[in-house]
């Protein structure tokens, strides 16, 4: 048992380290990388500078248990990044308010416009194509809209 700890050299922690890399990808978390990313710093560390096995792997365990917190501090979220995109999962809320052309005619009360990409259901007075309506009401998927 002893001999496989005395056979670690550095090209054995550079390939711990990719292996564990490589294994973040199969299943991902964040977790993988930064113990790879330990097993790399070892790998590197000990092609410089000549260091027992005892050492590595008391290295090895610094550097991964140093990395959760600098995970932690990497993976918060900006105060500035929430605020700046206060819409971001409510994009029907982001319409309100704001004017579009019909496409197609609304008919007894309902149709449908297309605004970017999707085909919003709306409700609104019977409204020809190509009129400027106004947003004034959001539930859900639906927009009320009136002639702007």
């Amino acid at each position: 048992m002893t001999d496989m700890f005395v056979s670690l050299g550095t090209w054995n922690w550079l390939i711990f380290g990719f292996i564990l890399m490589a294994l973040e990808v199969l299943a991902p978390g964040v977790f993988l990388f930064w113990l790879g990313l330990a097993a790399l710093l070892v790998g590197l560390i000990s092609f410089g500078v000549a260091i027992s096995w005892q050492i590595q792997l008391v290295m090895f365990a610094i550097f991964a248990a140093a990395a959760v917190p600098v995970w932690r501090r990497l993976a918060r979220p900006k105060p500035d990044a929430i605020a700046a995109s206060p819409f971001l999962n409510k994009r029907a809320d982001a319409l309100l308010g704001r004017e579009f052309t019909l496409e197609k005619p609304i008919v007894d009360g309902n149709g449908t416009m297309r605004i970017g990409d999707t085909v919003w259901r709306v409700a609104g007075p019977d409204t020809p194509a190509g009129t400027r309506v106004k947003v004034v009401q959001v539930d859900g998927a639906n927009l009320t809209v009136a002639a702007a």
